[in-house]
């Protein structure tokens, strides 16, 4: 199969925006995919960078761990018309959807050249169909009434959860009127089992990949890695939500990394060793033959993009 999604012309294509040609755009899936999460893994180490630095405009919450989440799922939609809802840890999602590495990074450190001006900050984007917001569930009920309103020009809507979104009425909510009505959207969960440093245990009950099963809503579920077979599953969703008019519960098991937040992180050095051991990005790097000219591309554009930013103005009011 993935020979065969290699060779469709009309795969979505990634346009990198930071003052730097393109590479990669006519690269084999796999070289592709590991682009655009080396290209997120960069540009969120460099925040946190930024950030003990004092550069940047508010916090910030990284992917790290997650990149190949954000990838296999962006790159299953139509960008023309399918909308994204994300949450305060949107980065991943935001680069894999836009590019716009400049844009984000401006928009971080609070200049005017950001995709919102400065004002929006880490958590609240809003870039073409790409929209994102820190409230814990709130999103569900939006993307619900994007999908309904969307759902005759054959669009769908995607939220993206966490596992410590499971607590929030909203959520079900959300899973019952999007039966009910036939909304075309898609509920991604990336569960990393912890909740800024709350673990998963200690807050919910039962199980999450059977959570929309009592609504009637369809689940895909995947426990791994490798972003090429998260985007085959993705598409499988898609597809389904797109044909069918219905919801669907795309249940991603991954990893964070990194911290909750900057450096707020309870878990034991075994549990973080486990986690690391879960890394998408070195598995992606061996299937690349051209790894390094990649990574030299994509850390000049990180360079270019934090230049950038650091000589745009500063927003105001």
């Amino acid at each position: 199969m993935t020979s065969s999604i290699a060779a469709n012309s009309d795969f979505p294509q990634l346009e990198v925006h930071a003052g730097a040609t393109s590479l990669g755009l006519e690269l084999p899936i796999v070289a592709r995919f590991y682009q655009q999460m080396m290209l997120i893994r960069l540009v969120e180490e460099r925040l946190l960078d930024l950030f003990s630095q004092g550069l940047l405009f508010g916090t910030t919450h990284t992917s790290i761990g997650q990149e190949a989440n954000a990838v296999g799922v962006i790159n299953a939609l139509d960008r023309s018309r399918d909308i994204i809802w994300s949450n305060h840890r949107c980065h991943g999602h935001f680069i894999a959807y836009s590019g716009e590495v400049e844009g984000l990074i401006a928009e971080i450190m609070g200049r005017v050249t950001g995709v919102c001006g400065g004002r929006g900050g880490s958590q609240h984007l809003c870039f073409r169909n790409f929209h994102s917001n820190g409230i814990q569930g709130g999103i569900t009920p939006v993307a619900v009434g994007t999908a309904l309103a969307r759902k005759e020009d054959g669009s769908v809507a995607v939220a993206f959860l966490g596992d410590g979104t499971m607590g929030e009425g909203a959520v079900y909510e959300s899973l019952n009127l999007a039966a009910v009505f036939g909304a075309p959207v898609i509920f991604v969960i990336e569960d990393n089992e912890i909740a800024q440093t709350t673990p998963k245990a200690l807050t919910v009950s039962g199980s999450i990949v059977a959570r929309a099963e009592p609504f009637g809503i369809r689940t895909f579920a995947y426990d791994g890695s490798d972003p090429v077979a998260i985007f085959e599953l993705a598409q499988e969703a898609v597809n389904y939500a797109r044909a069918e008019s219905r919801p669907c519960w795309l249940y991603l098991r991954t990893e964070r990394i990194g911290p909750h937040s900057k450096g707020d992180d309870t878990r034991s050095a075994v549990r973080l060793e486990q986690a690391r051991a879960r890394d998408p990005i070195p598995p992606m790097q061996r299937r690349v033959t051209n790894a390094e000219e990649i990574d030299a591309f994509c850390r000049s554009v990180v360079d270019h993009a934090v230049e950038s930013a650091t000589a745009a103005l500063l927003a105001r009011g």
